[in-house]
């Protein structure tokens, strides 16, 4: 039987979540040229794109601009956000755990995670920064933790081990002693 505790962590848990600043948002009507400048004003690499509730629709990122409007050579101040923004987003709610996002976005291959409130409205994002702020320490933890229970484990092996190691060199010295 596994006595190990598992412990929920929350998103609303972590410190940041507080501190975290309010998202930038625009309606899929919202000219692309609008929302770079939006994004650029605030310095942010993202625009959520949500519906008159404030529900998210979509997500407006660098890269989509990048590849949907520049490279296809669209016109910014013609095209609206829907036409090229990342639909389908991934929605996180407040209470969800944090390592399961992390799993998500890691193997999703996604940066970018709207965080919902019980009644689906946009709260904040999380990025794959914010969850190095919390990985890091955590798995210099577990770490510590494996290492002195893998010490402690095999101890009596690492003892036989090495009291036959000793008693190895003993015997071998003693017999090149005695052959001199």
């Amino acid at each position: 039987m596994n006595n190990e505790k598992v412990y929920r962590r929350a998103l609303k848990d972590r410190p940041e979540f507080k501190t975290k600043l309010k998202p930038l948002t625009c309606s899929k009507d919202t000219t692309v040229q609008k929302a770079v400048s939006s994004m650029a004003e605030k310095n942010f690499g993202s625009v959520v794109v949500v519906d008159s509730e404030q529900k998210v629709i979509g997500v407006l990122t660098e890269r989509d601009i990048m590849m949907k409007l520049v490279h296809e050579g669209k016109n910014a101040e013609k095209t609206s956000v829907s036409e090229i923004m990342t639909k389908d987003v991934k929605v996180a709610r407040e209470s969800d755990d944090i390592i399961d996002w992390l799993r998500i976005m890691s193997n999703e291959r996604f940066r970018r995670l709207p965080v919902v409130d019980d009644s689906g409205r946009i709260v904040c994002v999380f990025t794959q920064g914010d969850f190095v702020s919390y990985t890091w320490p955590e798995l210099i933890f577990q770490a510590k933790e494996l290492a002195k229970a893998g010490v402690l484990k095999n101890l009596p092996i690492l003892l036989i081990g090495g009291g036959l190691f000793i008693y190895a060199l003993l015997t071998l010295g003693a017999i090149y002693f005695t052959l001199e």
